[in-house]
């Protein structure tokens, strides 16, 4: 069965291109379900069917799994049994007619305008390593763009002149962002000032964010550097790194921008996806509405 495994993930990174992170999230999926088979003494792939599969289901909710998870394993192992049927392996899909489980569809968390300067505004820029941090925090509400596309920068992804980013992201996808005035201006004291002092001529090479050791910074590396100016800030909220992706599309669709322009900018293959920032505006006025309208609060006498 690990075999088969291999030549899935081999397939899914060769015909269709997926990203490293998505690669693993597939693979660390299968790996439970045919760890599952294992300890149940099933011996081959060919041997399992949708009893078992109903059976891995039951597994991750006694093991307190979130629907989500849940979800998100099926669809490898859909997606796996399908890849299976095509090389021939399977005569048949035993998942075929399952129907995924039904998931509570969960908002973004995003932060505000205020909460937002504020985290921008964290980094010490008379430093080095504050420069930097304040050209990834701007470049990345300035544009939206994921924290492993904003990782995966080159130099030559930037074009200060022109007002743009060109960014690789999910199934190996490029596209161009619009750049902000604000974010290009530090991204220009950043490659102008800090980046050289961060070089290294032994290891650096093209990438954009250097570490202290002068090699690309990582998403780890990032996650650590939001979390500390997200406290250094005083937001309450709990910061993830995709927040500030959120709040960008969230902010953008309050003011007024096309759910299509947004979209492309996400880099979204499905405008559904997008979508989900729409509630979250409706959430936000109707919070608003609540906290200011006078008669929002006023009890209706019998």
């Amino acid at each position: 069965m690990k075999q088969h495994l291999q030549h899935y993930i081999h397939f899914l990174s060769v015909e269709r291109g997926l990203s490293a992170n998505t690669l693993e999230a597939y693979e660390r999926d299968l790996t439970g379900y045919l760890e599952f088979l294992r300890e149940r003494n099933v011996a081959s792939i060919e041997e399992t069917g949708k009893t078992h599969v109903l059976q891995y289901v039951q597994y991750l909710k006694k093991s307190g799994r979130a629907s989500a998870t849940i979800a998100r394993c099926l669809v490898a192992i859909r997606s796996f049994y399908q890849f299976l049927l095509q090389e021939r392996v399977l005569s048949k899909d035993p998942v075929a007619d399952m129907e995924a489980p039904k998931q509570q569809r969960r908002l973004p968390k995003v932060l505000d305008i205020r909460e937002v300067e504020r985290l921008l505004e964290a980094p010490d820029t008379e430093t080095v390593y504050g420069v930097r941090d304040k050209a990834m925090l701007e470049l990345l509400y300035a544009t939206g763009i994921r924290v492993s596309e904003l990782v995966s920068l080159d130099e030559g992804s930037v074009n200060l002149g022109m007002g743009f980013v060109r960014c690789i992201g999910k199934g190996s996808k490029e596209r161009i962002v619009p750049l902000g005035r604000i974010a290009a201006g530090w991204l220009d004291q950043y490659l102008n000032w800090a980046r050289p002092k961060l070089a290294r001529p032994e290891k650096t090479d093209n990438a954009l964010f250097l570490n202290p050791a002068g090699s690309r910074l990582s998403r780890q590396g990032f996650w650590k550097l939001i979390k500390k100016h997200a406290a250094a800030a005083l937001i309450q909220k709990e910061i993830t790194p995709h927040t500030l992706r959120h709040s960008f599309a969230t902010h953008l669709l309050e003011n007024g921008a096309d759910l299509r322009a947004v979209q492309e900018m996400l880099g979204h293959s499905d405008i559904s996806t997008t979508q989900i920032y729409t509630h979250v505006t409706k959430t936000m006025l109707k919070d608003v509405y609540d906290r200011t309208h006078p008669r929002a609060k006023l009890q209706q006498k019998p």
